[in-house]
């Protein structure tokens, strides 16, 4: 509807991946797991009811796309544009989890909503699919019972932080700009005095805050530093890694300033820590403001493929496709049975 052009996300990026990963003869329309919606039933697994229904209407879906024309459209119509896409991306993002567990390793093109938490949206994210993805491994999947959030978007993650505020289980490991969006203090550790002790309180176990400009080789080494020290110091039995490209030199958002081949460099640092170690790992494409960042995203994937660190194999069967739904069908009864 022209909307897409009123906000600095390039709503085309997803369909840009897939269709640069089809010219490189990497994957073809029969080897891809399509995304289902996620429903109602499957939201309430983390979000409140009160919550959903806010987004009915339109001026709240408004003020979390940031995109004020919504505010005037009939909400049937921010439903089906806005929202449904966002909850199909989300539907991809738990798929995507089991998937990682069978299989080692799965991407969803789209997801990593890390600015929504249960009952608040904002910072364009309106459904907390990363939160959503641990929560059905949790219950559903035997042998999953700690998890480890890699963020390595230009921006805090403070959606899932505040999801895991008090959860043990899960570890949470986040490198962003300290000067932008959204500076949410109450995610961060601070440092508290018990009985003589230093101890940490908060949701991130491992934070790393970038200044302005950061480039290449600080930001590699960095990133690389942390995610063995957190791997080392706690092994989990799934990553979710949110691989956000707005750390792009020129990003308007993001005030980082590292190069496509650092980008490339910097997916290929995670999947090896991943991979060397045998923890299954799920990637969500996340934040990124700039055109060629499909083209980076689909660079990152087949170098990712050359290297083996993914499988030839790309995709599930239909069978297994089919299996992952029912799991997901099965879990939304449990779960929501469960919550109420």
């Amino acid at each position: 509807m022209g909307l897409e052009k009123l906000h600095p996300f390039d709503a085309g990026k997803w369909g840009k991946v897939i269709n640069f990963l089809k010219e490189e003869k990497l994957i073809g329309d029969d080897l891809i797991v399509q995304a289902r919606e996620a429903t109602d039933e499957d939201l309430l697994v983390v979000h409140t009811r009160r919550y959903l229904n806010k987004l009915k209407w339109s001026f709240v879906v408004a003020t979390i796309t940031e995109i004020p024309p919504v505010l005037f459209l009939p909400n049937f119509l921010v439903q089906r544009k806005v929202l449904k896409p966002l909850r199909t991306q989300t539907g991809g993002t738990i798929m995507a989890g089991k998937l990682a567990v069978d299989r080692g390793w799965a991407i969803n093109v789209g997801g990593g909503f890390h600015h929504c938490s249960s009952d608040k949206g904002g910072g364009f994210c309106a459904y907390a699919d990363i939160t959503l993805a641990i929560k059905f491994l949790f219950e559903r999947v035997p042998g999953v019972s700690k998890a480890t959030i890699i963020d390595l978007d230009a921006h805090q993650g403070n959606g899932h932080e505040r999801d895991f505020m008090d959860d043990q289980k899960v570890y949470i490991m986040d490198v962003y700009n300290r000067y932008i969006y959204p500076g949410d203090g109450f995610a961060k550790p601070i440092l508290c005095l018990f009985s003589n002790t230093e101890t940490f309180l908060g949701a991130i176990k491992r934070k790393v805050e970038l200044e302005w400009g950061t480039e290449d080789t600080e930001y590699l080494q960095k990133v690389h530093t942390h995610v063995e020290g957190a791997l080392n110091e706690l092994k989990p039995d799934i990553i979710v890694y949110n691989a956000g490209t707005d750390i792009l030199d020129g990003d308007p958002l993001g005030g980082l300033a590292i190069s496509p081949q650092g980008i490339v460099k910097r997916d290929e640092v995670v999947f090896k820590a991943a991979r060397s170690r045998r923890i299954p790992i799920l990637m969500v494409t996340s934040g990124g403001y700039q055109k060629r960042t499909a083209r980076i995203i689909a660079d990152s994937i087949l170098n990712l493929h050359n290297l083996g660190l993914i499988d030839k194999e790309l995709v599930a069967s239909e069978a297994e496709n089919s299996k992952v739904e029912k799991m997901i069908r099965d879990s939304v009864t449990d779960l929501t049975n469960l919550s109420l």
